[in-house]
């Protein structure tokens, strides 16, 4: 029996597919009046679990310039992109025939400047401004999660670094 599992295992391997690659953008504002930091979470259109806007590579842009335009189809948000990644996570993505493909997730941050009124995914998602603590628990990716707290210490150093000026 244990070569049979053994066997198994070799064929599961052989035919394991590497990860998919797709691009997203952190999300992020400071409140003028309070100074707090915010990130824009929203509803995937399947699940309705808490995302980040993501998306597939896109022929003739660049990674970060992908993050972008996803946010902008999916959240109606426009900023400034930084191009040198936060980090990346893993999750699988069910694809509409039902079949599960791993995915890789490299993530942009990117400052809110400008929302729109009407954007490509309007009425198809729930999208929220939440505070820091209250995106990393609605997320369900630890990777993701760790992302999120490692952004938001980077942002309070800058902040407290530009009020000791």
């Amino acid at each position: 029996m244990a070569i049979l599992a053994r066997i198994a295992n070799d064929v599961q391997l052989m035919f394991r597919r590497p990860p998919r690659q797709q691009y997203a953008a952190l999300c992020y504002r400071v409140r003028k009046k309070t100074g707090e930091l915010e990130m824009l979470l929203l509803t995937s259109r399947d699940t309705g679990r808490w995302v980040i806007p993501k998306g597939w590579p896109m022929p003739g842009k660049l990674s970060h310039e992908v993050a972008a335009r996803e946010a902008f189809e999916e959240a109606g948000v426009r900023g400034t992109v930084e191009t040198e990644p936060l980090g990346a996570f893993s999750y699988d993505k069910v694809l509409k025939d039902g079949i599960q493909v791993p995915c890789r997730v490299q993530v942009y941050a990117l400052d809110v400047n400008d929302l729109a009124k009407n954007f490509k995914e309007k009425g198809e998602r729930t999208v929220e401004w939440v505070s820091c603590s209250e995106a990393i628990k609605r997320v369900r990716e630890p990777e993701l999660r760790d992302i999120i707290l490692a952004f938001e210490r980077r942002m309070t150093a800058r902040f407290a670094a530009a009020e000791a000026k």
